[in-house]
């Protein structure tokens, strides 16, 4: 019988790289405007234009604001497709980016969201690669350092890797049936 050596950042960067290239990114390809914006139901949370927001709490620098509040109600509301992606961009990828592989700083109150989807997929593309060449320069011996992050505290950077992958999973595909309920309004 013959076994394999198993490297465990490769297989990690695998789990999310084949996502990402056979699934999630090609469901995103041709993601428009009206799809980026829709909301399915009455009282979405959403990308607004600044100044439109109608939520207790606002983040966003520039023309575009992200709508949330802490706590979240009960039940939360719906999100948009930019909402989410709002959420991938800064809360799941562009803050790890920072404070674990040198990114420049993220945070939802700073951040200039996109007002359209290629611009929403563009930054997306951008932190996804750069995401994956920040897991790729841990090696085997970084995946084992303590994260030291709010809640992964005692836990090693391979888990919040695994964290961040299931995240990206879990938002892609509530993105990619955002879309297919869109194709398919009445």
């Amino acid at each position: 019988m013959t076994t394999t050596a198993v490297t465990w950042n490769d297989e990690l960067l695998l789990q999310l790289t084949w996502h990402w290239e056979q699934q999630l990114r090609p469901r995103l390809t041709g993601l428009t405007d009206d799809e980026y914006f829709w909301e399915p139901v009455a009282g979405c949370w959403s990308l607004r234009p600044r100044g439109t927001t109608t939520t207790p709490i606002t983040g966003g620098s520039g023309d575009w604001q992200i709508e949330f509040a802490a706590p979240a109600p009960e039940p939360a509301p719906v999100t948009t497709i930019a909402w989410r992606l709002g959420h991938l961009l800064v809360g799941v990828l562009g803050a790890r980016i920072a404070s674990h592989f040198g990114g420049p700083p993220v945070d939802y109150f700073g951040y200039d969201y996109p007002g359209t989807a290629d611009a929403a997929l563009a930054q997306l593309d951008g932190m996804y690669a750069a995401w994956v060449a920040g897991v790729r320069s841990l090696g085997e011996d970084g995946l084992h350092r303590a994260c030291g992050e709010g809640g992964f505290e005692t836990l090693s950077m391979a888990a919040l890797v695994l964290h961040i992958h299931r995240e990206l999973i879990h938002h892609g595909a509530e993105i990619a049936l955002l879309r297919d309920l869109h194709a398919h309004r009445s």
